[in-house]
């Protein structure tokens, strides 16, 4: 957690901590209070039954409490959101299309890959779309992922400050070799990057890559 890989990295990862939190505090003192309460008011040190009268600071405590929490919650989620479907005007762009049971990776100049490349600290936005059934562009480490629908253009965009090959996988389940359909986003130094994708080659360089992960490996 907390690695920051991608612009979205760390705010997703409170998130989920901060969720995680919450709910593990509510079961330990749910499961506490159920179990100390059959001991408490149990039969035989309570043979006799009484009457157990509202008490109204106590009932707005508990319904107040959860309120605000599952707001903070929702406001947290709801902010990265925004800004997940903020797309920056100057994006790099490049044109994603998944199918039973592959990515293909187009860019702007229409060179064409089965591997996503991208610039490192540059705002990459994709163009998703699906040319048979529902699947879901997913990076774990970006901490990111988009449904792709037939017949509808989705977008989505980041912005990684770390160079590096990480996974790419379909979060959706799309047919009988739906667990293949795994690929990689390569990020690479700029200038390197924007060599490549300029030039003829339809891949970097295998040296390229392998410098980037040693640099990668030692960070």
């Amino acid at each position: 957690m907390f690695d920051g890989v991608s612009n979205f990295s760390q705010s997703t990862d409170f998130t989920f901590l901060f969720t995680l939190i919450v709910s593990a505090f509510f079961l330990l003192l749910v499961t506490f209070l159920m179990i100390y309460f059959v001991f408490k008011y149990n039969k035989k040190r309570n043979p006799v039954a009484k009457n157990i009268h509202h008490n109204t600071a106590l009932e707005i405590t508990w319904t107040a409490i959860p309120l605000i929490l599952v707001l903070i919650m929702f406001w947290l989620g709801w902010r990265d959101y925004l800004k997940q479907e903020a797309v920056p005007d100057n994006a790099y762009t490049i044109d994603v299309t998944a199918q039973m049971w592959l990515w293909k990776f187009k860019y702007p100049n229409g060179k064409e890959t089965d591997t996503l490349y991208v610039p490192v600290n540059t705002d990459v936005a994709l163009n998703l779309k699906s040319i048979d059934v529902n699947h879901a562009f997913y990076v774990p480490k970006f901490r990111l992922k988009k449904d792709v629908y037939p017949n509808q253009n989705r977008k989505m965009w980041f912005n990684s400050s770390e160079l590096g090959s990480f996974d790419i996988a379909c979060a959706e389940y799309c047919g009988l070799n739906h667990s293949y359909m795994y690929n990689k986003v390569v990020v690479m130094p700029k200038d390197e990057f924007f060599a490549w994708v300029n030039s003829e080659d339809k891949y970097p360089t295998l040296k390229q890559l392998a410098e980037q992960n040693l640099e990668n490996s030692r960070n």
